[in-house]
C-alpha cells in the first residue's frame, strides 16, 4: 500500500506562504488576470509592491505571510487571500520569495515594462511631482513635462524642459508616454485633458476637483487632496468627540440641570449643588464635513 504524499504544512508553516513563484496555469501573464482582481485588492498589492521593494533593497531573500501583513498593515487572512488572485503559489512552507513575488505583483499591476509620463502644468505642484525621485524607483519616468505660460517654456525642471502645451499632440508621437499627470488650474483641466485624448493618451491622472469628460476607453483617475484633509478633519472631530465626556453623564449627584434650547447649543443653566452655580454651554455639532 503507498502512501499519500505529506501535502499539509507542518506546525511552524504557514498554508499560503510560499518558496516558489509559478506562471499562472497554462502560461497566463499577469496581465490576464487582471480583470478578475478587485478595485481594493489592487491598492494593497501596490502598498505589498512597496513594502517588497523596500525588503529587498535590506537584502531580505524570504518573508512570511505574517511578516509582509504587519509591514503592510493589514492582516494575514486578508493578505493571502489579495495574493492568492496572483495565481498559484508553488510550494508550501518556509515563506514568500521576496524577489520573485515582487516580480509577480509588477507583472499584475503592468509594471515590468515600466511606464512613461507627462505632466501638463509646471506649477509648484508639477515641478514637485517632476522632481520627485519615488515614481522613478517605482517603475514610472517622467519623460516630459508642459505648460502655457511663456515665462515659464524653455525652463529647466529637474532635468527636463518646460515645453509649449501647443506641441502636446507631436510630443506625444514623439515621447510615448503611458500616463500623463494634469496639474493645471481647475478651469483649463478638461481642455488639457481633451488634447491629451486627441492625441492618443489613454490613462489620466488629474489633480483638479473638476470631474472630467472622457471617452469609456480612456482611463481618468482624479486626485482631490482638499477633501482627503476634509476626511482628515471629520476623523479627527469624530476621535474628539469620542474622547470627550458626555455632559449629562458629567453630573454630580445632588446636581440639578436645566436645559434650554438656544440657536447654537445645549445651553446648561440654573445647575447648583451646595449653594454654588454654575452655566456652560455645549454645540450641538463637533464639525462638519463639506461634499466637493
Amino acid at each position: 500500500m503507498h502512501s499519500e504524499p505529506d501535502t499539509y504544512p507542518r506546525p511552524d508553516e504557514e498554508p499560503n506562504d510560499v518558496t516558489e513563484q509559478h506562471e499562472a496555469p497554462g502560461g497566463v501573464s499577469g496581465r490576464a488576470l487582471q480583470k478578475d482582481i478587485p478595485q481594493a485588492t489592487v491598492a494593497r498589492l501596490a502598498t505589498y509592491l512597496r513594502v517588497l521593494a523596500l525588503l529587498a533593497d535590506e537584502g531580505v531573500l524570504i518573508v512570511s505571510s505574517e511578516e509582509l501583513a504587519v509591514a503592510a498593515g493589514v492582516g494575514s487572512a486578508k493578505l493571502r487571500k489579495d495574493l492568492s488572485f496572483l495565481g498559484p503559489n508553488g510550494v508550501r512552507g518556509v515563506g514568500y520569495d521576496v524577489a520573485k513575488l515582487r516580480a509577480r505583483v509588477e507583472d499584475v499591476l503592468g509594471l515590468s515594462e515600466g511606464h512613461r509620463v507627462i505632466l501638463v502644468g509646471a506649477g509648484n505642484l508639477g515641478r514637485a511631482l517632476v522632481g520627485y525621485g519615488g515614481f522613478r524607483r517605482r517603475g514610472f519616468s517622467m519623460v516630459g513635462i508642459f505648460d502655457s505660460a511663456p515665462a515659464i517654456i524653455g525652463e529647466q525642471v529637474s532635468g527636463l524642459i518646460v515645453r509649449d502645451v501647443a506641441e502636446l499632440h507631436s510630443a506625444v508621437a514623439e515621447l510615448a508616454p503611458t500616463i500623463a499627470v494634469i496639474t493645471v488650474p481647475d478651469a483649463a483641466a478638461q481642455a488639457v485633458c481633451d488634447d491629451l485624448v486627441a492625441a492618443g493618451v489613454q490613462c489620466i491622472l488629474s489633480f483638479s476637483p473638476t470631474a472630467l469628460d472622457a471617452p469609456s476607453s480612456v482611463e481618468v483617475r482624479r486626485v482631490d487632496l482638499a477633501v482627503e484633509m476634509q476626511m482628515l478633519s471629520f476623523e479627527r472631530a469624530r476621535s474628539a468627540e469620542a474622547d470627550t465626556p458626555d455632559e449629562a453623564h458629567s453630573v454630580a449627584a445632588g446636581e440639578t440641570v436645566t436645559a434650554v434650547s438656544t440657536p447654537i447649543g445645549r445651553r446648561v443653566a440654573d445647575r447648583s449643588h451646595a449653594g454654588i452655580k454654575h452655566s456652560a454651554t455645549e454645540p450641538n455639532s463637533k464639525g462638519s464635513v463639506v461634499a466637493p
